[in-house]
């Protein structure tokens, strides 16, 4: 006999972090990115930041519901997005270029340009 008090949680066991994107879309506006629950993660967020995937990202929110927290990833992510470019000796994508500059400045995004080959 199934316990009545033993109600499935609504909320996924899974204790992952989601990032979400918002992106600027012109004259059109601002709108958080429409991402498969797979895709939402960190790597893929960084991935899609470096091959331009995004029209012009401005900021990037993190969660976890499980541990209950959410906060601006968006500096964090834009360094790694630049360590990354600079490790693989790429250049930054035009639609990447603006967010990179307002996170970490158009200094550090210079540098991280000049070493590439």
């Amino acid at each position: 006999m199934r316990n009545p008090d033993s109600t499935p949680s609504l909320v996924p066991s899974d204790n992952l972090n989601v990032y979400i994107v918002l992106d600027d879309f012109g004259e059109a506006g601002r709108a958080y990115r429409e991402t498969e629950e797979a895709q939402a993660d960190f790597e893929n967020v960084i991935d899609n930041m470096m091959t331009g995937q995004y029209c012009d990202p401005v900021r990037v929110v993190g969660f976890n519901t499980s541990e209950g927290w959410s906060r601006d990833m968006s500096e964090d992510i834009a360094w790694e997005v630049l360590k990354r470019l600079r490790t693989d000796g790429k250049s930054v994508p035009k639609e990447t270029r603006n967010f990179l500059e307002w996170h970490v400045g158009g200094n550090e995004v210079a540098m991280a340009e000049h070493f590439v080959i």
